[in-house]
């Protein structure tokens, strides 16, 4: 049996990674060809203000890029085929932008911004400002740097730069994203494992576009192949979880989903068109 025959008419969670979103300008971390990368790890961060600076060097010009990203045919596709549940490891929020309601953004978005402290949050967009108000001329020196994923770019020279405090109590504000060395908050955990838990032998997990390195994403997988629910993944190269995949499909994101999405339609029409006889 193909994927589509396999996705076609059943309930579906869909787990989403970085490759849904490389159509739209944004890296991912291990595509084929690439050397893995871990990026700066939560105890990282908080070791002290050296390591805050770099971070924040960085990802204030790869967030001007990424906030410029706009949702790709796979996006649209997947507002379009409206799965019961989409779980996205993605922190660009263009699932969002594109449309998808019924969703988990697993390791948060990168467009809000939380104060280690005292626990406010603010946006992305307001400190970008207060960054660039404190560091001018930092963009425009930077302007040709390597991107890399999640808003990140080749610095490694952040001396003198500028990083804000929190405007409510002045402590150390963070991305309100999952760091790696940070566990996925349990509500949001719980949640996805309820969706999937649901699908049973009827549904079926598609996984896209995630080599599901990191075991946020890969129980989720594990946890449908124990049930006997159908797991389809589609992604270029090896994933972590091709041993438990019913169908793996070599192809990328928007290619794979742009398909799904018609032949879904098409099901759905033929359908309602049944139902009117």
């Amino acid at each position: 049996m193909s994927a589509l025959d396999l996705l076609v008419g059943r309930p579906l969670v869909v787990l989403t990674g970085a490759g849904v979103s490389t159509d739209s300008g944004i890296p991912d971390y291990r595509g084929p060809g690439k050397v893995p990368r871990t990026p700066m790890t939560v105890q990282e961060f908080r070791s002290g203000a050296a390591a805050r600076q770099r971070y924040w060097a960085r990802t204030f010009v790869g967030y001007e890029r990424m906030s410029n990203a706009r949702p790709n045919a796979a996006h649209h596709a997947l507002a379009a085929i409206d799965p019961g549940l989409l779980i996205t490891q993605n922190v660009d929020g263009l699932h969002e932008a594109a449309g998808s309601r019924r969703m988990v953004a697993l390791h948060g978005r990168v467009a809000d911004i939380v104060c280690l402290a005292c626990g406010a949050t603010s946006s992305r967009a307001r400190l970008q400002a207060r960054l660039d108000a404190a560091n001018p001329g930092w963009l425009a020196a930077h302007a040709d740097v390597a991107a890399r994923p999640d808003g990140d770019v080749e610095i490694e020279d952040a001396d003198g730069f500028v990083v804000p405090a929190c405007e409510a109590c002045g402590g150390v504000l963070k991305p309100d994203v999952v760091f790696f060395g940070e566990n996925v908050p349990a509500a949001r955990v719980e949640r996805c494992c309820d969706a999937v838990d649901a699908l049973g032998a009827a549904g079926a997990l598609l996984v896209v576009g995630s080599s599901l390195t990191v075991m946020s994403g890969l129980r989720f997988v594990r946890r449908a192949a124990r049930q006997g629910t159908p797991v389809v993944i589609v992604n270029r190269g090896v994933t972590r979880g091709d041993d438990l995949a019913t169908v793996k499909v070599d192809e990328g994101s928007s290619e794979f989903l742009t398909r799904l999405a018609v032949v879904a339609a098409r099901g759905a029409v033929r359908s309602s068109a049944r139902d009117l006889d």
